[in-house]
């Protein structure tokens, strides 16, 4: 166990929250202290619900400590079925109620209680957050559902199949607005969805899981466990493909014709995403190998390497999640765009690595948007953990076609509005930009590096400035293969520890685009410190240009 100061996932009875605030008629009894009922606010701040979750504390204090706790537990479960009425019972303990060991869900289950009562044994020292949503559904499930296999229902010649939807939950990303998109892309194929699981479903929903034909697991790290269990011991065949993209939706739509043995052609066809559109247009060839670093949960990562490398034209130079639980799958995918995948839930060490790859675009989570304010790269948000700000009121989907037009606004307008950032920050000092004739008006006071660099990524003009300017951004991996790297040095060295800039080694470096100016800054006072350079020139600007350029 570690102490930080962020993490990307809660412990593991949070993720028993999220399934029992998903569903009706489900709720949740959790053994905690009074301090852990901080996780209400996960819901209704946050995703902005208008109830609060349905979960009962037994909230023991530390004067309890003393005394018989467990008694508060069953007091707890029986005056909220009293009041609740549930249709089903989870029962668990938080991370601190673990450690007094009351053992909960056994209690519960001994009050005989006339609904079905969910025992959760959650390790809180060793799971997290996804990890305890989906045995929280893989349990409550196979609770409601038994062991003994079902006769699968025989269709009706000419009916249409059905499908169930597993893994949308409360705080997932744009789970609501996925499975809109999803249920609309199956009614083109000709499929009728049966089940939305967990969100909005209640246990009798649960019951009748298996008198679907098939089912879509669109969200592995909460549904898969479930999915494969169902498939192993109840014959349910499932669909693994995550339609996010346009190449991935394709996919998905073929795989469930071939599964449902429906004719999906018209579907197909009735692609309505402008991405493909942009990607042939002639302006998409300005991010054309853009740099982009991926860390979020393992299912958003793997889809946002696809669009980035396939249908965008970016170069993926780093790959990540902290779902640990699909560690595999995210390596395999950080193979097929030769990078090593980045597998770890400390935040410190993902800052680490999108330093050292230099993106100019950064894909990831709330977390991966500090970062990148901190380091001035822009920063797209495409799964949890994420902030108010992410959950708009709109119709805002991640799947589909209409997904792949929210992916695309989402992630090249940041590029393109930079691209006028840029422009305004070369030509400012061109008499049009200064007070004497510019539509702007009086020329406003010039931003220090740090500014500039909080903006969004710029697009490379056509001059030869840039052109030296990419080639000292390559610098890194340049000196890496073949040439000698001197030793780094600060990056603001003053005249008692390192080289200091001239005027005009200054006014010439402010030339170069601010999303590669502090490389630039890097490589030519590390080129200064290694050859004894005191005053950094213009003259000696492009003497590193040109030694790192070899």
């Amino acid at each position: 166990m570690q102490l930080t100061l962020w993490t990307y996932e809660g412990p593991p009875h949070v993720g028993a929250m999220r399934i029992a605030t998903s569903m009706e008629g489900v709720h949740y009894v959790l053994h905690a202290p009074q301090g852990d009922t901080y996780a209400d606010l996960l819901f209704t701040m946050i995703e902005r619900h208008s109830k609060r979750p349905p979960v009962t504390y037994t909230t023991f204090q530390a004067r309890d400590l003393g005394g018989d706790t467990a008694n508060l537990v069953v007091t707890a479960v029986r005056a909220a079925y009293e009041r609740f009425k549930p249709q089903a019972m989870l029962v668990g303990d938080s991370c601190t109620a673990e450690l007094i060991q009351d053992q909960s869900g056994a209690l519960a289950m001994g009050m005989n209680l006339p609904i079905p009562v969910v025992p959760l044994e959650l390790p809180a020292y060793s799971k997290k957050e996804n990890w305890g949503a989906s045995e929280t559904l893989y349990h409550l499930t196979r609770t409601l559902i038994g062991t003994a296999k079902r006769e699968r229902p025989v269709r009706v010649e000419g009916a249409r199949p059905k499908a169930n939807l597993l893994g949308p939950s409360s705080l997932g990303f744009r789970c609501r607005d996925d499975v809109r998109e999803v249920i609309a892309l199956l009614d083109a194929a000709g499929v009728d969805v049966h089940v939305v699981a967990p969100l909005g479903a209640s246990p009798a929903d649960l019951r009748t899981l298996t008198d679907a034909d098939f089912n879509v697991v669109l969200y592995p790290e909460i549904a898969m466990t479930t999915g494969s269990w169902l498939q192993r011991v109840h014959g349910m065949p499932m669909v693994k493909t995550v339609p996010i993209g346009v190449g991935a939706t394709r996919d998905f739509l073929e795989e469930v014709g071939t599964l449902a043995g429906v004719d999906v052609s018209n579907a197909l066809t009735d692609a309505r995403s402008r991405l493909p559109w942009y990607s042939r247009s002639v302006d998409s060839t300005y991010l054309t190998g853009k740099r982009v670093f991926i860390f979020a949960d393992g299912t958003h990562a793997i889809a946002a390497a696809r669009i980035a490398s396939e249908e965008l034209g970016f170069t993926v130079v780093g790959l990540g999640t902290y779902s640990r639980e699909m560690a595999r799958e995210v390596r395999e995918a950080a193979a097929k765009y030769g990078v090593e995948a980045l597998i770890c839930d400390d935040y410190l060490d993902v800052e680490t690595a999108i330093t050292n790859a230099a993106p100019e675009l950064v894909l990831g989570s709330q977390m991966e948007r500090h970062i990148a304010k901190r380091l001035g790269i822009p920063c797209a948000v495409i799964s949890g953990p994420f902030h108010v700000q992410d959950v708009p009121a709109r119709h805002s989907p991640q799947m589909g076609w209409e997904g792949a037009n929210v992916i695309f606004d989402t992630w090249v307008h940041p590029l393109m509005m930079g691209l006028e950032e840029h422009l305004i920050g070369m030509f400012r000092e061109d008499f049009e930009f200064g007070e004497v004739g510019s539509h702007l008006g009086k020329a406003p006071a010039r931003r220090d590096d740090s500014s500039d660099l909080g903006r969004a990524v710029a697009a490379e003009a056509n001059v030869a400035v840039l052109e030296d300017v990419l080639a000292s951004a390559g610098a890194a991996t340049a000196s890496d293969e073949g040439a000698s790297a001197p030793p780094p040095v600060a990056a603001t060295p003053s005249v008692a520890n390192g080289p200091v800039w001239t005027t005009d080694g200054e006014k010439e470096l402010k030339k170069i685009p601010f999303f590669v100016r502090k490389k630039a800054r890097l490589n030519t006072e590390r080129f200064a410190t290694h050859h004894g350079i005191a005053h950094i020139s213009v003259e000696t600007l492009y003497e590193a240009k040109a030694h790192y350029g070899k």
